[in-house]
């Protein structure tokens, strides 16, 4: 099988909308909900444009973008599964997805370094 980190990224970011479709009860709920979505809609996005770079240095720096955006969600789900608006159980693959993708995120860095 293909690995394929668009791929990843995208399921990622539409797992992450299957889970808040619907409306979340509170004010804080809502926020990080929305929050997490823009974070790994925009994680996915990027990595978009990670494909069309033509330089190294554009390629880095895109990269960088979808790692601020993926350890963001990471820092999302934290503080949600802290605060009792989400529970562990629901969430632990999610996160577990979230973390490799931040840490292939950063191998691809490396490898281009």
């Amino acid at each position: 099988m293909k690995f394929d980190l668009s791929d990843r990224l995208e399921n990622f970011a539409a797992r992450i909308i299957r889970i808040y479709d619907k409306k979340p009860i509170s004010f804080a709920a809502d926020y990080l909900a929305k929050q997490l979505i823009r974070s790994s809609c925009s994680s996915a996005l990027n990595y978009g444009e990670v494909l069309g770079s033509g330089t190294d240095k554009d390629k880095i720096n895109k990269l960088r973008i979808c790692l601020k955006e993926l350890r963001e969600c990471l820092r999302n789900i934290n503080i949600q599964v802290k605060s009792g608006l989400v529970s562990e159980d629901r969430i632990k693959e999610l996160k577990d997805e979230n973390d490799q993708l931040i840490r292939i995120i950063v191998t691809r860095i490396k490898n281009i370094k």
